[in-house]
């Protein structure tokens, strides 16, 4: 039976959604290449407010680092895996080893059709705001779907098909559709990713962003992962007040600097006095800033450097993006 689940913050849908699904004795058992799932099919999501995008209430907590590194990878298009998997080193496990991930959702967005969808999305809406043929194309047939014998194209196939934009009311609506959706291991990205992407794109149009709807054809959780991860018994009503929206050619410009930034915090020959420099990033909007000190007391964790993680920590100003770091320093601490 199909779901829907609405609510004015992604913390609030998700735990709403995680808490009927693992409580329902209507969900499908379906076979995987990873195990055995429970799944609805056709749910549907919709955030009103897509700019309070942290899920708070998934026990483990989250790297919110890794999330925002997914952002700007995607944002910047590109396809390496080794900027990714720094951040996050078990993703081979899931998506493939090798030097390209074959499903990178910002390289395909830019480059994989030979046209930069999201500038021409920009374009488009700019001077006909009444469009209603502003899709943006993520899957492609050509590459995706599953040989004759059934056997996948490749280990990273794209989970996310499509993204739909409308203007209406002075505010960018926009619509994610979803092939296959992990409840708690893709759900809670796919939120700050395409939300993020819906902030930025509205910043180039100079307009709100309305609501955020996702529908995912196949929701669903893997049984064995119902020892691993659970729902918090308790709300976190805590604000992101960041704001991502900038002018189209600001944008470029802040967006150049914050990929250079990570580049660096993830190099090998990264020292001390380097590290501290890269956070000196004044030049940029608060938001921004905020997403590099997170990101850059991940680096100084990896590197087992305590001092240079808790400046790192200290440049940050925003109380959602705080929360979710302590909980993931928490979980690996302990």
């Amino acid at each position: 039976m199909p779901r829907f689940f609405e609510g004015e913050t992604a913390d609030t849908v998700w735990r709403l959604a995680a808490k009927e699904l693992l409580n329902s004795s209507e969900l499908i058992s379906q076979t995987s290449r990873l195990g055995s799932v429970r799944e609805v099919l056709h749910a549907n999501w919709q955030i009103q407010n897509p700019r309070q995008r942290w899920v708070h209430s998934r026990e483990p907590a989250f790297n919110p680092a890794f999330a925002i590194a997914e952002v700007i990878w995607i944002i910047c298009g590109r396809n390496d895996s080794e900027f990714l998997n720094y951040w996050n080193p078990v993703l081979p496990k899931f998506a493939g080893s090798g030097d390209l991930y074959h499903g990178a959702y910002g390289h395909r967005l830019k480059h994989n059709l030979d046209l930069d969808q999201l500038k021409r999305a920009y374009q488009v809406l700019s001077v006909n705001p009444d469009s209603r043929q502003v899709v943006l194309q993520i899957w492609d047939g050509r590459i995706d779907l599953p040989h004759s014998n059934g056997a996948p194209a490749a280990a990273d196939i794209p989970c996310n098909i499509c993204s739909m934009l409308n203007i209406r009311g002075g505010r960018l609506e926009w619509t994610q559709i979803m092939r296959s959706n992990d409840l708690f291991l893709g759900v809670p990205h796919n939120f700050v990713q395409f939300t993020s992407l819906q902030e930025v794109l509205a910043g180039w149009l100079g307009i709100e962003v309305g609501s955020y709807v996702q529908i995912s054809n196949s929701l669903h959780f893997y049984e064995h992962d119902l020892e691993n991860y659970h729902v918090s018994e308790t709300a976190a009503n805590i604000t992101n007040t960041d704001d991502l929206s900038l002018p189209k050619k600001e944008s470029d410009s802040v967006m150049m600097i914050v990929e250079q930034t990570m580049d660096r915090l993830r190099a090998i020959d990264l020292n001390q006095p380097e590290f501290i420099s890269l956070l000196d990033v004044k030049s940029i909007p608060e938001g921004y800033r905020n997403m590099i000190s997170i990101v850059a007391a991940d680096s100084a964790r990896r590197r087992g450097w305590g001092h240079e993680m808790e400046v790192a920590v200290d440049i940050n100003s925003n109380p959602a993006l705080s929360h979710a770091w302590e909980r993931w320093l928490k979980r690996m601490t302990h």
